[in-house]
């Protein structure tokens, strides 16, 4: 029996019955070479981390511009805390955990340069809309590697699913989509406090009151509240009031930070680099490296655009602003 055979034989004995099984994977559009060490959700991981698309996200915004300080979250740092919420909670319900960090690792690859003030300037310009859960898929299905990753569909169907309208087919990928609010709500009002924009006073009290007063309390209080809403059962939920909690603090940070006036000044700048270097490459398309440019030979200048845009980091997308609209000082040596 090899490694691989060993592991999912353990998942067969040991996971919940709800549990998506790598045995049973409805597998990938292409078939590959068989893995004797790796279950087939492992392969799907260690295809991400070694993905472009994902070292990236280090030098991508969460909800602060260019940061100076060392301690706010990038999208990278974000990814990180989700897969280990999201591990966290698949543990204690008995789920595939492989299967839930892939989908963690992946479900913010696809995310514009300067969070989603990116997104939203990419949704107005690009006629087909655009979304970062998406782009996300797109990410995986197509752009990395000349063809896509070539993941499995639960994996695939996680990542589309961890945002919008539409619930993912495992329970594995709800995990996730719970994650997701669970670490950008707290992380996110750690920032706020450590940038000054926020106190913990300010905190809505009613919120505050239910889930702890620490950054460490609230996860575990939202942590452990899924657990015991969700062990044994088809489905992953908060109780009524941890979820209502949850609900008024996310609507806090909606109005305090997100969209608060602190924000505007910096937002128009970031609006005002990607709508230029949108209509440049959309005049220009060939000067975009030749990855995008087969993209718009097989799917449109719109597309090929818009992808090459959301793959930019800030710094990058900044630098190459400069390059093109801005001149360099003249010198004779």
């Amino acid at each position: 029996m090899t490694v691989k055979e060993m592991l999912e034989q353990a998942e067969l004995r040991y996971l919940s019955e709800f549990a998506a099984m790598s045995l049973y994977s409805k597998g990938r559009e292409k078939p590959i070479r068989p893995d004797t060490t790796r279950t087939e959700f492992q392969r799907d991981r260690d295809r991400i981390i070694h993905s472009k698309g994902f070292r990236r996200l280090q030098f991508k915004t969460q909800v602060f511009l260019a940061p100076e300080g060392d301690h706010y979250r990038t999208r990278l740092t974000h990814t990180l805390e989700v897969a280990q919420v999201a591990r966290t909670i698949a543990r204690g319900l008995r789920l595939n955990e492989d299967l839930t960090e892939a989908i963690a690792l992946a479900h913010d690859l696809g995310h514009t340069p300067f969070g989603h003030i990116g997104e939203r300037t990419l949704d107005e310009l690009h006629p087909g809309g655009f979304k970062h859960y998406m782009q996300s898929l797109r990410m995986v299905d197509k752009l990395e590697r000349k063809g896509g990753l070539n993941l499995t569909h639960e994996v695939r169907n996680g990542i589309i699913n961890h945002s919008g309208a539409h619930q993912a087919s495992t329970l594995e990928g709800m995990v996730v989509a719970r994650a997701d609010r669970i670490a950008y709500i707290n992380h996110d009002i750690d920032d706020a406090i450590r940038a000054g924009i926020l106190m913990q006073e300010q905190l809505p009290r009613d919120a505050v009151d239910v889930l702890g007063q620490t950054h460490g309390e609230r996860i575990d209080t939202m942590i452990s509240d899924i657990l015991v809403n969700s062990m044994d059962k088809p489905e992953i939920k908060m109780s009524d009031m941890v979820q209502q909690a949850t609900d008024t603090m996310r609507t806090f940070l909606f109005q305090n930070v997100y969209q608060d006036s602190w924000r505007s000044e910096e937002e128009q700048k970031c609006d005002f680099i990607l709508k230029r270097l949108y209509e440049h490459f959309m005049n220009e398309p060939e000067r975009m490296p030749s990855e995008y440019c087969e993209i718009a030979a097989d799917e449109g200048t719109e597309r090929a655009v818009v992808d090459f845009i959301a793959s930019m980091t800030d710094r990058y997308a900044i630098r190459l602003f400069r390059q093109l609209f801005m001149p360099e000082a003249f010198s004779v040596f």
